[in-house]
């Protein structure tokens, strides 16, 4: 099934998507791949199901999507997640792990992460989707939307938690060749109508990534893609 340049994978249950996702980010591993990480609520599983399938990681190279402006032994921090349930259960680690400082403030963290990018190809960008549409941490109608000339910027959050944010901006996160969104729970699913099944709008920012060049998958299971109709 396909909507507004995505390809819908719709699961029964939030086990089913984790499973499948972890097979997506086991498959990136072995191939190598520079593998974009996310953070919030959905993806944990995924990261704990991976590591148990592959503990050896060594080829591939990670990165963050975004992260919030806290010190990496936070557990706000994407990378707190990361390191919780996919990092400390690999035998072999990845042999690049590219860490957003958010402990040096959120301007100068975005201005080092965007010196670190330049030149980076990505391969595959995991991201979730926020119950306002939002993913990364790109805010609906936000001047982050509009940037194009950065590859990673500072955000400020329009949610809880309310810290500062870092976050790669949309050409980045779209240079992927897969792009691959993870979502769960009846609480996203106006979220992913509004972000699949309608026109991209910067009133639901999720709803403007797509892969320039690939292609664009939306993993969710039967709660959050209620509003989305074959």
């Amino acid at each position: 099934m396909t909507l507004y340049g995505v390809e819908l994978i719709r699961l029964a249950d939030k086990e089913e998507v984790a499973s499948f996702v972890a097979d997506e980010l086991v498959g990136a591993a072995r191939a190598g791949s520079a593998i974009v990480l996310t953070g919030g609520e959905s993806p944990g599983r995924a990261y704990e199901l991976a590591a148990g399938r592959e503990p050896d990681w060594s080829e591939a190279s990670l990165w963050w999507g975004d992260e919030r402006a806290v010190p990496p032994d936070d557990e706000r921090s994407n990378f707190w997640l990361a390191r919780e349930k996919l990092l400390d259960g690999l035998v072999e680690q990845p042999r690049e792990a590219h860490r957003i400082q958010g402990e040096l403030g959120a301007e100068e963290a975005a201005a080092a992460y965007d010196a670190e990018l330049e030149g980076a190809q990505l391969d595959l960008v995991l991201l979730g989707i926020g119950p306002d549409g939002h993913t990364a941490s790109l805010f609906p109608n936000q001047p982050t939307l509009e940037e194009r000339s950065r590859r990673v910027v500072a955000a400020e959050a329009t949610l809880e938690p309310f810290v500062d944010r870092v976050t790669m901006t949309l050409p980045v996160l779209c240079s992927a060749p897969e792009v691959l969104f993870l979502v769960t729970g009846d609480s996203k699913a106006e979220a992913v109508e509004r972000a699949f099944g309608q026109p991209p709008s910067p009133d639901t920012p999720s709803s403007l990534i797509r892969s320039a060049a690939g292609r664009t998958r939306v993993v969710a299971d039967a709660s959050a893609a209620a509003g989305l109709q074959p």
